[in-house]
């Protein structure tokens, strides 16, 4: 399956003590907590453009599968990492933190990032 397409943010589990136990300050785990981010995902053979839009914040990151490039976190710290895939499956890790990118069926688009046993899951359906 192809991860190209626009994804809204329909769900997410575990936002606010996630976000706090990474280090991003409460106002803006205040401000982003009901926000619904929209994804969008350029895929072209390896090569990836994945950019997120939450209210004003627009995050984008390019990448190509297997290759050390730059990334921007959540948090907005810049990391170098290897995005990896598996099937519908993108993988990186960034400050220790566990990013895993699924695509569960051809419209749900699951996020999970993962630092230390403790998970934040976005669902996002294609629209």
């Amino acid at each position: 399956m192809s991860f190209s397409g626009k994804y809204q943010m329909e769900s997410h589990d575990n936002f606010e003590s996630f976000m706090e136990a990474v280090g991003l300050p409460d106002e803006l785990i205040q401000e982003g907590k009901d926000l619904k981010s929209i994804s969008e995902i350029e895929e072209t053979g390896d090569h990836f453009k994945v950019t997120v839009t939450t209210g004003t914040k627009i995050l984008t990151n390019s990448f190509t599968i297997g290759q050390e490039t730059e990334l921007e976190s959540p948090t907005g710290g810049k990391v170098n990492s290897v995005v990896m895939r598996e099937g519908n499956k993108l993988t990186a890790i960034l400050n220790g933190i566990e990013y895993v990118t699924e695509l569960t069926d051809a419209n749900t688009l699951v996020n999970t990032m993962t630092l230390s046993g403790m998970s934040y899951k976005r669902t996002s359906k294609r629209m």
